[in-house]
């Protein structure tokens, strides 16, 4: 019986040790989640998986991240709640969903907050943007890497807008968080707040009578079809932020922490000029689908709305003191 027994105890030991063997490699590979409500056409998209191959490149296949476009893990503030509960790993977040946590993160996404492209490219770059970045991660316990550019805003309707007054009273769908509330506000308009990817419909059926965007999301979801005309207000420099969940940053290897967020930022500076490139060629494109391009002077739109850029009360989070800081980066050269 002691020879059975102890052939039995060594098979068992073979077995376990080979099962062991054999999950090493599973435990040693990190895989992420990555959710965004950009369409899958957009480059913000074909970026993001750009990176991920990347990424699982230069580790030697130890980070593996799926990338999941157009909602499909959810809205953006359910992308936002996943980061802190651990069940979305990197999410692309404009930084008014971001000022959930950390309210002065959100400073570049207020209405005629940055003068042009330039400016925010400096601002990207900036000591005040790391400083807040920083803020945001100890605030939130995630990671924020960088910025990508997204594009200017612009409203669309089915009807001319050329003054601020025009907009008094109308339905605008807006994304559900305060600093595209606030343009809504120093206009008059009429906020409703409607998921990204419910837009179109809500457009078609009259829910709302207007939406506003930036050009490449206007085209990625053809609001242009259900929209008569496209109103060059550019009223908020777009950007959103790559940001790292905390749990996923803690499960990310030292030595790959830096591979990982170069391959991040790497994406978003090419996003951002196939963005760019995309922004300029669109007011031609819509022309010659029939819409109607009206370019207003922004002057008016911007004086009702700098009063609000400093109070709390619409929305501001930040001081007065980051407030002149912004201000006073000089723009890059675009």
């Amino acid at each position: 019986m002691a020879p059975l027994r102890l052939a039995l105890t060594l098979s068992l030991a073979l077995t376990l040790s080979l099962a062991l063997l054999a999950a090493l490699p599973a435990a040693a590979q990190t895989r992420l989640r990555w959710g965004h409500v950009q369409e899958a056409t957009e480059p913000h998209h074909l970026e993001a998986l750009r990176a991920a191959k990347e990424i699982a490149e230069r580790t030697q296949g130890r980070i593996q991240i799926e990338v999941f476009a157009a909602s499909q893990l959810g809205s953006e503030p359910q992308l936002n709640q996943g980061l802190v509960l651990g069940s979305i790993d990197i999410a692309y977040t404009a930084v008014g969903f971001a000022a959930g946590q950390y309210r002065p993160i959100a400073i570049s996404g207020a209405p005629y907050m940055l003068r042009d492209f330039g400016h925010f490219m400096a601002y990207r770059d900036s000591e005040l943007f790391r400083e807040l970045a920083a803020g945001y991660d100890r605030a939130s316990g995630n990671h924020m890497v960088t910025l990508t550019y997204t594009g200017e805003r612009h409203v669309t309707a089915n009807r001319a807008i050329t003054r601020p007054e025009d907009m008094r009273g109308l339905k605008l769908r807006v994304p559900q968080a305060p600093l595209y509330m606030m343009f809504a506000r120093a206009v008059g308009a009429n906020a409703t707040p409607i998921a990204f990817a419910e837009v179109y419909l809500a457009l078609q059926n009259g829910t709302v009578d207007a939406q506003e965007n930036p050009l490449p999301n206007i085209a990625a979801k053809r609001l242009q079809e259900v929209q008569s005309h496209v109103i060059l207000t550019g009223h908020i420099t777009e950007a959103i932020s790559t940001v790292i969940g905390g749990s996923a940053w803690r499960r990310i290897g030292e030595a790959d922490r830096p591979v990982v967020e170069q391959a991040l930022r790497e994406a978003a500076t090419r996003s951002t000029l196939a963005v760019r490139e995309i922004e300029a060629a669109l007011p031609g494109q819509f022309e010659r689908e029939g819409k109607v391009i009206l370019r207003p002077d922004r002057a008016p739109f911007r004086a009702v709305t700098l009063p609000l850029l400093t109070d709390p009360s619409a929305g501001a989070g930040w001081t007065k003191e980051q407030f002149d800081r912004l201000q006073a980066i000089a723009s890059a050269t675009n």
